[in-house]
């Protein structure tokens, strides 16, 4: 079997190493939960390689990332839940709906994208797809709540971001980003009363919060926290890429750091 640019190569890759008889015996016995940590680190490996502006590295990585894709397809296929051509119609579907002014008609065009249209078509979606798995017999998700459908899967980060921004639409936030520099002042303060009362439980929660309210205020700033943090990270990571001389160049900027 030679390589292809062609997707269906790829497709016919995944079926011939998942072959029960004559597949790889460690493709064979994955399975949707097995595989997804590997999803997860391709998926960082995407970002880093986006990180460092590596563009060689990111069209090898979004390859990786692909096989995901066509792993977890493949794995629903053999049960009879989907294939590839189901998950390609329902993302351009979606994309087509949710952009009226791109591809819509004349008036829709001239238009362009309404205040509140991006809400009222998401919120048909999420009731179109209950409906559906309704009539496959399917549970409810259990979401009801006004913030329910963000993921508790997402990366803690991430989640926090998701869930101010949401926040935010019903007038849930802060107006400018001065005030939030007086609530992380507060929950400072709370975090060093917890410590001084060696209330490990509280510390917890103290310094969660404080991490929240730091979220908070990046976003009224308009910098993304898990940016910022792997810009950080990278800064006190230089200073220790091992040479010949060691460590004996090492200028931390603080003591402990």
């Amino acid at each position: 079997m030679k390589s292809s640019r062609n997707i269906d190569r790829l497709l016919e890759i995944m079926a011939a190493l998942r072959n029960p008889e004559t597949g790889c015996p460690w493709d064979i016995e994955q399975n949707f939960r097995t595989i997804a940590p590997y999803t997860l680190e391709e998926t960082y490996e995407v970002l880093d390689a986006i990180e460092r502006d590596d563009m060689d590295d990111l069209r090898e990585e979004l390859g990786d990332l692909l096989l995901q894709v066509v792993f977890h397809v493949r794995m629903a296929e053999e049960q009879g839940y989907f294939a590839f051509g189901d998950v390609v119609e329902a993302i351009t579907h979606k994309m087509i709906r949710r952009h009226p002014h791109v591809f819509g008609d004349a008036q829709a065009r001239s238009a362009g994208m309404a205040k509140g249209s991006w809400n009222r078509i998401t919120a048909e979606e999420k009731a179109e797809r209950a409906e559906r798995r309704a009539k496959l017999g399917l549970e409810s998700i259990g979401k009801t709540g006004f913030l329910d459908d963000i993921p508790n899967a997402f990366p803690a980060l991430l989640r926090a971001l998701k869930l101010q921004q949401k926040a935010a639409k019903v007038g849930f936030d802060w107006s400018e980003a001065a005030p939030i520099l007086d609530k992380i002042a507060e929950e400072t303060a709370e975090l060093k009363e917890a410590m001084a009362a060696s209330d490990k439980a509280e510390i917890e929660e103290e310094y969660g919060d404080l991490l929240f309210a730091m979220v908070n205020l990046g976003r009224h700033l308009e910098i993304d926290a898990e940016t910022a943090l792997i810009s950080a990270n990278e800064e006190i990571q230089t200073p220790f890429s091992f040479h010949r001389g060691g460590f004996e160049n090492v200028r931390p900027r603080s003591p402990g750091i």
